[in-house]
């Protein structure tokens, strides 16, 4: 495990309680519509990356999705496992060990914003090993430039900024296309808007850049 995964974890399993009770009713919806829409089957087997306490396993599991939630942080694996009775995974990002060809969409909601820009292509081609052809990833990312610690009352959180033209550079590296993007909070001036949300599709005739 990495320096600044281990300082990640060790912040969200101090704060998971409190974590989860800010973010379980943030309706996320259009971000779960918007794999749903991109995916090859429905309904499919979806990896939920960084499924946190559970919120978004429940949501697809009652749309009659197959789901496999995937977290690193040991409180988050119990409170999803319990929330959902889903079968969820203990892995670090940038350690995944993840069966080929299994996934039919991964939904990376706010997660790999934890991830080094220097470790991303590695990690996405990773996910994109673990998609059926044709399958499909959504990415929501904190818009902005730069990465580092963001300090917190109960420790440091690592974050990674993305604007949408690395972040499109990065995917398709990695073989994916891009399908869709958004910004959000919807309803808001494009300035006040902080997440930006890229949907990509695995290509079937190409493999991942090797550089």
């Amino acid at each position: 495990m990495e320096p600044h995964e281990q300082i990640t974890i060790s912040e969200y399993q101090l704060s998971a309680n409190s974590f989860r009770e800010g973010t379980w009713n943030h309706d996320v919806s259009q971000n779960r519509e918007a794999l749903v829409a991109a995916m090859p089957k429905n309904p499919g087997k979806i990896l939920d990356l960084g499924c946190g306490p559970g919120r978004d396993l429940v949501a697809f599991k009652e749309l009659g999705y197959e789901v496999v939630g995937l977290d690193a942080t040991p409180a988050f694996v119990e409170m999803a496992r319990s929330v959902s009775g889903c079968e969820v995974w203990q892995q670090c990002f940038e350690s995944l060990d993840l069966p080929p060809e299994t996934f039919d969409g991964v939904f990376a909601n706010a997660s790999l914003i934890h991830v080094p820009r220097s470790a991303s292509l590695v990690v996405l081609k990773q996910l994109w090993a673990t998609l059926v052809p044709g399958g499909a990833i959504v990415m929501s990312v904190a818009r902005g430039e730069g990465e580092g610690y963001t300090q917190r009352p109960t420790g440091n959180r690592y974050i990674t900024l993305w604007e949408y033209e690395t972040l499109a550079s990065e995917l398709e590296r990695a073989g994916f296309e891009i399908l869709e993007r958004y910004y959000r909070p919807p309803g808001l001036p494009r300035q006040e808007q902080s997440w930006l949300v890229v949907t990509g599709q695995k290509i079937l005739s190409t493999r991942p850049s090797q550089s």
